[in-house]
């Protein structure tokens, strides 16, 4: 991939479509009149390839071509894998929900 793309890092909100997963990428800055520390979230849609990420992964994602109406971001590498992701329902004890 080229090296002038912008590159964010985030967890993964949702993994429910086909190749494609939400993003949430967290951003912290100072308010410029408080100067309190305000974090801000953005949902990006990303394209996920293999399907491979799971619910709570950390990713770094890209800039890319426009996939669809609303993903022009691809998901470059899994940074931190989760331990949610592989729980069923039934390991936590709560009923399966249809």
């Amino acid at each position: 991939m080229r090296e002038n793309r912008k590159n964010l890092v985030g967890r993964i909100a949702s993994n429910k479509m086909d190749k494609t997963v939400v993003v949430v990428v967290e951003t912290r800055k100072p308010h410029p009149l408080y100067h309190r520390i305000i974090r801000t979230t953005r949902r990006f849609q990303a394209h996920d390839e293999e399907n491979t990420c799971l619910i709570g992964d950390m990713v770094r994602i890209v800039e890319a071509r426009p996939f669809s109406k609303n993903k022009r971001w691809q998901v470059a590498e899994v940074l931190i894998k989760s331990q949610l992701g592989d729980l069923q329902p039934k390991d936590i004890g709560t009923p399966p929900t249809n």
